[in-house]
């Protein structure tokens, strides 16, 4: 027989590792002497079964007697024909009350709402991070924890991502948060998600004390689908401020894309095109009425904005813009 464990009398949970919340002791900690000694550190609680019961808990620091019906030496002599075993099993499990911060986190799969400006559904991932801290330990110990020997918090990630997702869905969907529009709302976006969620963390015995998101990301086909309807709102714009419409724009580049995959026989057609595209920039192109002084203002402010955002050169500002006040 091992003396020294037939003598322990001191308990403690000694090597606590990072983002644990719970361990077992389990060094002959089912057959525990009568008057043992319970330790427990600051930050630090502990659960007592004895004979398959909750006997109780130990929520702050400092040194408890466990009381058992086994004494040292006498019990393990009486029990030399069944193995050294004793009836009278106890656990202790011991359990972080401090709190654990910035724990990282990020969906698995992608958040779907619809979009409230371009009208169609769109996929966001997230991620970022949250602390956490115990609660109700005997909720979690039961409900939970059931038995385990150990315990780490990242066993509560597909637990903590299922209940959160589904607020955030649901905020997202009534928000009326555009795609453009949500790097500028993720910290509302975070609040309200905790905020829904803090029941039912409650009652798995845990308080969801902080929830950050750092960051987000649209799915590749959302990501193509916004930036074809924006090259069409870029082209749009163009079309507006040389003077034509849109149809008008889609003509004059089909005619040159025509022209630039015929290659060398195509450089007749290639001239025309340039010559047409000339005569719409340049508004020789028959018009039912001269536009009115406002609408060359419009043009003006619009083609100003183009040679600011770099859209244009300098020298095609300055010739747009001649043609433009001469229409005055």
């Amino acid at each position: 027989m091992d003396l020294k464990k037939q003598m322990r009398s001191v308990i403690q949970w000694e090597d606590p590792k990072d983002y644990q919340l719970f361990f077992k002791f389990t060094d002959r900690g089912d057959e525990l002497k009568n008057a043992s000694k319970l330790i427990l550190q600051p930050g630090q609680g502990c659960i007592f079964t004895y004979e398959g019961k909750i006997e109780g808990f130990f929520e702050t620091e400092g040194i408890y007697d466990l009381k058992t019906s086994n004494t040292p030496f006498w019990t393990t002599i009486k029990k030399f024909m069944n193995a050294f075993e004793s009836e009278h099993k106890t656990g202790l499990w011991f359990y972080r009350k401090a709190e654990l911060l910035n724990v990282r986190w990020g969906t698995r799969i992608p958040i779907t709402y619809n979009d409230p400006v371009y009208s169609f559904p769109v996929k966001l991932r997230a991620y970022g991070n949250y602390s956490l801290r115990i609660t109700n330990a005997k909720e979690f110990f039961i409900n939970i924890l059931a038995g385990q020997t150990d315990y780490f918090v990242d066993q509560l990630q597909e637990v903590f991502l299922s209940r959160i997702t589904q607020p955030i869905s649901s905020y997202l969907a009534n928000a009326k948060f555009s795609y453009a529009e949500i790097d500028g709302h993720i910290e509302t976006i975070a609040q309200q998600a905790q905020l829904k969620t803090t029941e039912i963390f409650e009652k798995l015995g845990f308080q969801l004390t902080d929830f950050r998101i750092e960051g987000t990301s649209f799915d590749p086909e959302t990501n193509k689908r916004i930036s074809e309807i924006s090259d069409v709102q870029a082209d749009v714009n163009a079309a507006s401020i040389a003077g034509i419409d849109f149809a008008e724009l889609q003509r004059l580049r089909a005619m040159r894309d025509v022209a630039k995959n015929e290659g060398m026989a195509g450089a007749s057609m290639g001239m025309l095109t340039g010559m047409e595209m000339g005569k719409a920039m340049s508004g020789t192109t028959a018009a039912p009425q001269e536009a009115p002084k406002n609408n060359i203002k419009i043009k003006l402010k619009e083609l100003k904005e183009f040679f600011e955002e770099d859209l244009i050169s300098e020298e095609e500002f300055q010739a747009k813009k001649q043609q433009l006040l001469d229409q005055l």
